[in-house]
């Protein structure tokens, strides 16, 4: 009723432009008679100037045999529509409410030629054809045989359908046409239907206002039927695009309800609803379709559904009956706005609902004035159409509420608007929503649950796209958007949880002084260290003795503090890697143990000098092995691989790497050496003095004396030797922490193999056997051992 006083107010605007513009011609003899008339149920009013109306008063049209033998008898509507005799009574009201208003229409008499289109396209045809042409026997053309309309404008029809296919005829005398329960959004379309108004929304925007109620109650899973028409299947297109677009859901199933009652569709169409997991069902149809579809549904007792209904049957009292409650109880529909008219009640109750008969026209006028509506109510609502001839939509949402005492209660819920600033918004009171279903809640529809953390979704094959199945992440991946189709890869430095529902940091792995193996290498390293200041503590105390002197006792003391380098710069390669540490930890293992095997070579070198000049003629080889070229010559050598290991930091220093390719959920943090090539000429440098000090020694293993230190080298650097000779392919094979472990534990082996091999016989002769630490024994005329 609310968009029918919008419609007829909409009207006004063209009455007052009708009059300035109308011309009195003069006439000639030119007449034009009516050959016949339909049998229309008409109401009518004379007046100055005639608003024309199509209403649905009935829902079924009766028609004659069409055998084309006899002229036909005149068809026949029944199944009254108290909604559709509503909306009638509501525009007389109106128009009285105008002519009793001497501001609106001064001296002009409005007046009215209202049909029934009995829900029947024929039926609204004819009836909009006899408002466009007129029903007077005889009517006197102008001189330009060209007539007016004797109506200024047509307040319907109220099917799309109808309103197609009126609005297309009328539009070629540009006589508007404004409905106000047409909500086809095919009916936009300016090139095909440019004097058609409507002061209902589109159900462009329809589609959207439900598609918004199944977000809001969380329904992905829906069926839909409609209505075979202009109607039914542009709603069915909207739905389905927008559907997709908005990713709200899907359709279960999509069926179109027939026009007559054929019981074998309808049992098809129940049949497939009740096999449906879908328990949410929306309707896009017309009343007599639904009673029709209502009668099986009752028959085969369907319950248990959530029915959602367009603007067409929401507010339908006849399908509001006890028998039907118990199936449509609990129904959400989508409402045109409704408002309260003052008097309306009062103006309804006094009327009966009989048809009067009574023919007045005269003619009208440009849909221009139409376009610039732009006005607001008395009740404050604004009414203005947009370049599509839509008026601004606005919906309420309805709910069937049936009472415990059997009555049936239709009440707003919500509303769903076009906001000026929030753009479409849904307004919503679930508290006052009666569900018809025993949980007395909202149904459950979906067809698959959405994923939980921790697993993708797996489209099933030929099914909608909300049907799925769920699958774990793999490990180091999760998910946290529902119903992802591919898992989330976490961070570099994170893992899944065990149940992959969030990433956390991943476990940090290197040699760490807390764990047993960097405290065992620790205790190692700080042992040889305290070993070696021992050494160095008993050779200083007994620097006088026999055993000290003959054996270089300078060299000696610079040997020990190397090898006390040498177990310190270990503890460089435990704890976790940073850029000074990684860039020291080689140079200082180097530097070391070129310094350490550099005494060992000179002193190598010393015996055999010494050895030789013992014989004839060998005393010129002395002065080449002073203390001067002896220091001179470690730190050369010492010297070399110092200038290696700065070349090698300039050009490609090491640097710390966190590792992510051995383990999947560790993270190990090392040293990566930065130039191979550097690396390779350090340990190659080494290992060429150590080799030369082998050599050296190996020629003077046969020199005659009681202690041989030539022995004790040859056997300390044959453990250095095999040490660092198994140490590269242990060390190239070893992951993360484990190379750093190989390497501690070879510097250490090897350390300890000189310690022991070089300074372990003589700390045993000067504490343990102190008789054999004097010049006679150390020439061999002393105690035999």
């Amino acid at each position: 009723m609310w968009p029918i006083l919008h419609t007829s107010l909409l009207m006004l605007v063209l009455f007052e432009y009708a009059f300035s513009s109308t011309a009195s011609s003069s006439h000639f003899s030119s007449t034009c008679e009516l050959q016949g008339q339909f049998h229309l149920n008409g109401m009518h009013k004379a007046g100055d100037v005639v608003l024309g109306g199509l209403f649905q008063i009935h829902f079924f049209t009766t028609f004659p045999d069409l055998s084309f033998t006899s002229k036909p008898q005149q068809l026949t509507c029944n199944g009254f529509d108290v909604l559709g005799f509503r909306q009638v009574q509501t525009m007389t009201f109106a128009i009285d409410e105008i002519n009793r208003n001497v501001n609106l229409l001064p001296n002009v008499t409005l007046g009215y030629s209202l049909f029934d289109n009995c829900l029947t396209l024929g039926v609204g045809f004819r009836a909009a054809l006899a408002l466009l042409n007129g029903q007077e026997e005889q009517i006197t053309l102008n001189k330009t045989c060209v007539g007016s309309p004797p109506i200024v404008g047509i307040v319907g029809d109220s099917s799309s359908r109808s309103s197609i296919a009126i609005s297309s005829v009328l539009g070629l005398y540009r006589v508007p046409m404004v409905s106000y329960f047409a909500t086809c959004s095919c009916l936009s379309d300016r090139q095909k239907f440019p004097s058609f108004f409507r002061t209902i929304p589109s159900d462009a925007f329809q589609v959207r206002a439900m598609i918004q109620i199944l977000k809001h109650f969380g329904w992905t899973w829906a069926g839909l039927l409609i209505s075979d028409d202009d109607y039914g299947l542009n709603a069915a297109r909207s739905f389905q695009t927008d559907l997709s677009l908005s990713g709200a859901g899907c359709l279960a199933y999509l069926e179109v309800l027939p026009w007559e009652k054929d019981t074998t569709e309808l049992k098809r169409i129940v049949d497939v609803m009740k096999k449906s997991t879908a328990r949410v069902v929306i309707v896009f149809a017309h009343e007599n379709q639904i009673i029709n579809f209502m009668e099986e549904v009752v028959r085969q007792n369907m319950t248990g559904l959530q029915w959602m209904a367009s603007e067409a049957w929401t507010a339908s009292a006849v399908l509001q009956t006890p028998h039907l409650m118990p199936y449509l109880g609990g129904t959400l529909g989508i409402a045109i706005r409704q408002g309260e008219i003052p008097g309306l009640k009062d103006f309804l109750l006094q009327t009966r609902p009989d048809l009067l008969h009574n023919n007045s026209y005269e003619n009208s006028i440009l849909v221009y004035y139409l376009e610039k509506v732009n006005f607001t109510t008395s009740f404050g609502d604004r009414v203005s159409f947009d370049a599509k001839g839509d008026a601004l939509p606005i919906y309420d949402v309805m709910n069937w509420l049936w009472l415990p005492d059997g009555r049936t209660e239709i009440q707003n819920v919500g509303e769903v608007k076009i906001s000026e600033f929030k753009g479409e918004e849904l307004i919503i009171d679930e508290d006052k929503i009666f569900w018809n279903l025993e949980s007395k809640k909202p149904p459950h529809s979906v067809c698959s649950e959405n994923c939980l953390p921790g697993t993708r979704m797996v489209r099933r094959k030929g099914e909608p796209e909300c049907c799925f199945d769920c699958i774990p992440c793999s490990e180091g991946k999760i998910i946290n958007i529902t119903n992802s189709l591919e898992c989330i890869s976490c961070p570099e430095d994170f893992w899944s949880s065990p149940q992959r529902d969030y990433c956390v940091p991943k476990k940090t792995e290197f040699l760490s002084y807390q764990e047993p193996l960097g405290i065992c290498l620790t205790a190692a390293s700080l042992l040889g260290t305290c070993i070696c200041a021992v050494v160095l503590g008993i050779f200083t105390y007994h620097r006088r003795t026999p055993i000290v002197r003959a054996n270089n006792s300078e060299l000696s003391f610079q040997l020990l503090v190397s090898l006390k380098l040498c177990f310190l710069c270990s503890l460089l390669f435990i704890g976790r890697p940073r850029l000074w540490t990684c860039q020291l930890r080689h140079a200082a293992f180097g530097i070391s143990f070129v310094l350490c095997v550099s005494c060992i070579l000179v002193k190598t070198m010393v015996v055999l000098a010494v050895f030789k000049s013992s014989k004839p003629g060998g005393g010129a080889n002395l002065k080449w092995f002073g203390a001067m070229q002896q220091r001179g010559t470690v730190l050369v050598l010492t010297s070399i691989q110092a200038a290696i290991c700065t070349a090698w930091l300039v050009s490609s220093s090491p640097t710390p790497f966190k590792n992510t390719q051995y383990y999947d959920d560790k993270i190990v943090y090392e040293c990566v050496v930065g130039s191979t090539i550097g690396f390779a000429v350090l340990l190659g440098y080494i290992g060429l003095l150590a080799l030369l000090s082998f050599l050296l020694a190996f020629m003077g293993r046969n020199l005659p004396d009681n202690f041989n230190e030539a022995k004790l080298i040859i056997f300390s650097m044959l453990i250095f030797c095999a040490v660092w000779v198994a140490f590269v392919p242990v060390y190239i094979s070893s992951p993360g922490k484990y190379a750093d472990a190989v390497e501690v534990f070879a510097i250490l082996a090897s350390s300890f193999g000189l310690l022991l091999a070089l300074f372990g016989p003589k700390c045993y002769i000067i504490l343990l056997r102190p008789e054999r630490n004097t010049k006679k024994a150390i020439m061999g005329r002393g105690i035999k051992s």
